[in-house]
Protein backbone atom coordinates (compact mmCIF):
# COMPACT_ATOMS: atom_id res chain seq x y z
CA UNK A 1 0.00 0.00 0.00
CA UNK A 2 1.31 3.44 -0.90
CA UNK A 3 1.02 6.82 0.78
CA UNK A 4 -2.33 8.60 0.68
CA UNK A 5 -3.23 10.72 -2.33
CA UNK A 6 -3.78 13.72 -0.02
CA UNK A 7 -0.23 13.37 1.30
CA UNK A 8 1.18 13.11 -2.22
CA UNK A 9 -0.79 16.15 -3.44
CA UNK A 10 0.34 18.19 -0.45
CA UNK A 11 4.03 17.55 -1.08
CA UNK A 12 3.76 17.97 -4.84
CA UNK A 13 2.10 21.32 -4.30
CA UNK A 14 4.62 22.41 -1.71
CA UNK A 15 7.70 21.63 -3.80
CA UNK A 16 6.13 23.01 -6.96
CA UNK A 17 5.48 26.33 -5.25
CA UNK A 18 8.58 26.55 -3.03
CA UNK A 19 10.93 29.40 -4.01
CA UNK A 20 14.16 28.34 -5.65
CA UNK A 21 17.47 28.91 -3.92
CA UNK A 22 19.30 27.80 -0.82
CA UNK A 23 17.55 28.33 2.51
CA UNK A 24 14.15 29.22 1.08
CA UNK A 25 12.42 26.28 2.80
CA UNK A 26 11.81 26.22 6.56
CA UNK A 27 14.03 23.16 7.28
CA UNK A 28 16.51 23.57 4.38
CA UNK A 29 19.45 24.74 6.47
CA UNK A 30 23.01 24.62 5.23
CA UNK A 31 24.59 21.19 5.80
CA UNK A 32 27.08 22.81 8.19
CA UNK A 33 24.11 23.23 10.54
CA UNK A 34 22.50 19.85 9.83
CA UNK A 35 24.12 16.81 8.19
CA UNK A 36 27.63 17.92 9.12
CA UNK A 37 26.59 17.96 12.79
CA UNK A 38 24.96 14.56 12.39
CA UNK A 39 27.98 12.98 10.72
CA UNK A 40 30.04 12.31 13.87
CA UNK A 41 26.95 10.84 15.53
CA UNK A 42 26.55 8.08 12.96
CA UNK A 43 29.94 7.75 11.22
CA UNK A 44 31.29 5.25 13.73
CA UNK A 45 28.21 3.04 13.33
CA UNK A 46 27.79 3.10 9.54
CA UNK A 47 29.65 0.63 7.32
CA UNK A 48 31.56 3.16 5.21
CA UNK A 49 31.56 0.83 2.21
CA UNK A 50 27.78 0.91 1.85
CA UNK A 51 25.73 3.41 -0.15
CA UNK A 52 23.57 5.85 1.82
CA UNK A 53 19.92 6.48 1.00
CA UNK A 54 18.60 9.91 2.04
CA UNK A 55 14.96 8.98 2.58
CA UNK A 56 12.73 12.00 2.08
CA UNK A 57 15.51 14.01 0.45
CA UNK A 58 13.40 16.98 -0.66
CA UNK A 59 15.57 19.28 -2.76
CA UNK A 60 18.67 17.23 -1.99
CA UNK A 61 20.69 19.73 0.08
CA UNK A 62 21.76 17.13 2.63
CA UNK A 63 22.07 14.38 -0.01
CA UNK A 64 24.78 16.33 -1.77
CA UNK A 65 26.70 16.71 1.48
CA UNK A 66 26.45 12.97 2.12
CA UNK A 67 27.56 12.23 -1.44
CA UNK A 68 30.94 13.78 -0.70
CA UNK A 69 31.46 11.46 2.27
CA UNK A 70 30.27 8.04 1.15
CA UNK A 71 30.82 5.88 -1.95
CA UNK A 72 27.31 6.50 -3.30
CA UNK A 73 24.39 8.67 -2.19
CA UNK A 74 20.83 8.23 -3.42
CA UNK A 75 18.17 10.75 -2.49
CA UNK A 76 14.61 9.45 -2.67
CA UNK A 77 11.39 11.38 -2.23
CA UNK A 78 7.67 10.84 -2.75
CA UNK A 79 7.36 14.10 -4.66
CA UNK A 80 8.34 14.29 -8.32
CA UNK A 81 8.63 18.06 -7.96
CA UNK A 82 11.14 17.62 -5.12
CA UNK A 83 13.23 15.15 -7.13
CA UNK A 84 13.21 17.48 -10.14
CA UNK A 85 14.36 20.32 -7.87
CA UNK A 86 17.15 18.14 -6.41
CA UNK A 87 18.43 17.20 -9.85
CA UNK A 88 18.32 20.80 -11.05
CA UNK A 89 20.29 21.90 -7.99
CA UNK A 90 22.96 19.24 -8.62
CA UNK A 91 24.21 19.91 -12.17
CA UNK A 92 27.47 18.05 -11.55
CA UNK A 93 25.60 14.90 -10.50
CA UNK A 94 27.22 14.50 -7.09
CA UNK A 95 24.28 12.34 -5.97
CA UNK A 96 21.47 10.32 -7.52
CA UNK A 97 17.78 11.06 -7.07
CA UNK A 98 14.73 8.84 -7.40
CA UNK A 99 11.00 9.32 -6.99
CA UNK A 100 9.97 6.62 -4.54
CA UNK A 101 7.06 6.06 -2.19
CA UNK A 102 8.68 5.00 1.07
CA UNK A 103 5.39 3.48 2.26
CA UNK A 104 5.24 1.06 -0.69
CA UNK A 105 6.82 -2.31 0.22
CA UNK A 106 7.37 -3.22 -3.43
CA UNK A 107 9.44 -0.06 -3.89
CA UNK A 108 11.58 -0.90 -0.87
CA UNK A 109 12.20 -4.46 -2.03
CA UNK A 110 13.10 -3.29 -5.53
CA UNK A 111 15.58 -0.70 -4.26
CA UNK A 112 17.24 -3.23 -1.95
CA UNK A 113 17.37 -5.71 -4.81
CA UNK A 114 19.28 -3.13 -6.85
CA UNK A 115 21.58 -1.70 -4.17
CA UNK A 116 21.89 -4.44 -1.57
CA UNK A 117 22.23 -3.39 2.06
CA UNK A 118 22.46 0.38 2.54
CA UNK A 119 22.68 2.95 5.29
CA UNK A 120 19.67 5.24 5.66
CA UNK A 121 19.60 8.93 6.61
CA UNK A 122 16.11 9.95 7.75
CA UNK A 123 15.58 13.55 8.86
CA UNK A 124 12.16 14.77 9.98
CA UNK A 125 10.12 12.41 7.81
CA UNK A 126 8.04 10.28 10.17
CA UNK A 127 6.42 13.12 12.12
CA UNK A 128 5.07 14.68 8.92
CA UNK A 129 3.59 11.57 7.35
CA UNK A 130 0.24 9.94 8.07
CA UNK A 131 0.35 7.82 11.24
CA UNK A 132 -0.74 4.71 9.33
CA UNK A 133 2.22 5.12 6.96
CA UNK A 134 4.87 5.18 9.69
CA UNK A 135 5.01 1.39 10.21
CA UNK A 136 5.12 0.86 6.45
CA UNK A 137 8.02 3.26 6.09
CA UNK A 138 9.95 1.63 8.94
CA UNK A 139 9.29 -1.80 7.42
CA UNK A 140 10.86 -0.54 4.20
CA UNK A 141 13.79 0.89 6.15
CA UNK A 142 14.40 -2.53 7.71
CA UNK A 143 14.37 -4.05 4.22
CA UNK A 144 16.87 -1.50 2.93
CA UNK A 145 19.25 -1.95 5.87
CA UNK A 146 19.39 -5.72 5.65
CA UNK A 147 21.99 -7.13 8.01
CA UNK A 148 24.82 -4.64 7.42
CA UNK A 149 23.09 -1.28 7.13
CA UNK A 150 22.28 1.23 9.85
CA UNK A 151 19.76 4.06 10.05
CA UNK A 152 20.36 7.51 11.43
CA UNK A 153 16.96 9.02 12.22
CA UNK A 154 16.21 12.44 13.68
CA UNK A 155 12.68 13.60 14.48
CA UNK A 156 11.15 16.48 16.47
CA UNK A 157 10.89 15.71 20.17
CA UNK A 158 7.68 15.99 22.17
CA UNK A 159 8.94 19.34 23.42
CA UNK A 160 8.78 20.71 19.85
CA UNK A 161 5.01 21.05 20.30
CA UNK A 162 5.56 24.06 22.55
CA UNK A 163 7.90 25.67 20.02
CA UNK A 164 5.43 25.29 17.15
CA UNK A 165 2.58 26.50 19.36
CA UNK A 166 4.50 29.64 20.31
CA UNK A 167 5.27 30.33 16.65
CA UNK A 168 1.64 29.90 15.66
CA UNK A 169 0.49 32.22 18.45
CA UNK A 170 2.97 35.02 17.80
CA UNK A 171 1.34 38.40 17.01
CA UNK A 172 2.08 38.18 13.31
CA UNK A 173 1.22 34.50 13.05
CA UNK A 174 3.70 31.81 11.98
CA UNK A 175 6.90 32.96 10.23
CA UNK A 176 6.60 33.12 6.45
CA UNK A 177 8.48 29.91 5.64
CA UNK A 178 6.50 27.92 8.18
CA UNK A 179 3.28 29.50 6.96
CA UNK A 180 4.09 28.28 3.45
CA UNK A 181 4.37 24.71 4.76
CA UNK A 182 1.08 24.91 6.67
CA UNK A 183 -0.69 26.42 3.66
CA UNK A 184 -0.16 23.18 1.75
CA UNK A 185 -1.73 21.04 4.45
CA UNK A 186 1.59 19.86 5.85
CA UNK A 187 1.61 20.21 9.61
CA UNK A 188 4.14 19.06 12.19
CA UNK A 189 2.80 15.84 13.68
CA UNK A 190 2.86 15.27 17.39
CA UNK A 191 4.75 12.09 18.27
CA UNK A 192 5.65 10.81 21.69
CA UNK A 193 9.38 10.39 22.13
CA UNK A 194 8.80 6.62 22.41
CA UNK A 195 7.18 6.22 18.97
CA UNK A 196 10.25 5.89 16.77
CA UNK A 197 12.18 3.46 19.02
CA UNK A 198 9.05 1.33 19.36
CA UNK A 199 8.46 1.27 15.60
CA UNK A 200 12.05 0.21 15.01
CA UNK A 201 11.84 -2.55 17.60
CA UNK A 202 8.57 -3.79 16.07
CA UNK A 203 10.44 -4.32 12.80
CA UNK A 204 13.48 -6.09 14.18
CA UNK A 205 15.78 -3.10 14.56
CA UNK A 206 17.88 -2.44 17.65
CA UNK A 207 18.73 1.07 18.81
CA UNK A 208 22.51 1.46 19.14
CA UNK A 209 22.88 5.13 20.09
CA UNK A 210 20.56 8.02 20.99
CA UNK A 211 20.72 11.68 21.87
CA UNK A 212 19.16 15.15 21.65
CA UNK A 213 20.11 17.88 19.23
CA UNK A 214 18.26 21.02 18.11
CA UNK A 215 17.18 21.20 14.49
CA UNK A 216 18.31 24.53 13.10
CA UNK A 217 15.78 26.04 10.69
CA UNK A 218 16.17 28.82 8.14
CA UNK A 219 13.69 31.10 9.93
CA UNK A 220 14.22 33.74 12.61
CA UNK A 221 12.19 35.15 15.46
CA UNK A 222 11.28 38.81 15.70
CA UNK A 223 14.31 39.38 17.94
CA UNK A 224 16.62 38.06 15.21
CA UNK A 225 17.39 34.71 16.86
CA UNK A 226 17.28 31.65 14.64
CA UNK A 227 14.42 29.25 15.30
CA UNK A 228 15.54 25.84 16.55
CA UNK A 229 13.37 22.77 17.05
CA UNK A 230 14.28 20.19 19.73
CA UNK A 231 14.84 16.77 18.20
CA UNK A 232 15.71 13.23 19.18
CA UNK A 233 18.24 11.30 17.11
CA UNK A 234 19.14 7.64 17.08
CA UNK A 235 21.17 5.04 15.24
CA UNK A 236 19.72 1.56 14.78
CA UNK A 237 20.39 -1.65 12.87
CA UNK A 238 19.25 -5.24 12.61
CA UNK A 239 18.97 -6.96 15.98
CA UNK A 240 21.52 -9.76 16.48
Amino acid sequence: MSASSHYLRAWEGFWRDAPAGAGEVFWDSDPSLTAELHLPLFAGHFDAALPVVDLGCGNGTQTRFLAGRCPRAIGVDLSQAAVARARADDPSGMAEYRCLDAADPAAGRALHGELGDVNVYLRGVLHQCAAEDRPRIVRNVATLLGRRGRIFAVEPAEASRDVFASLAQSPGGPPGKLRAVLAHGIAPGEMADSVVPELLADHGLRVIATGRLPLTTTEYRADGSRIEIPTNWLVAGAAD
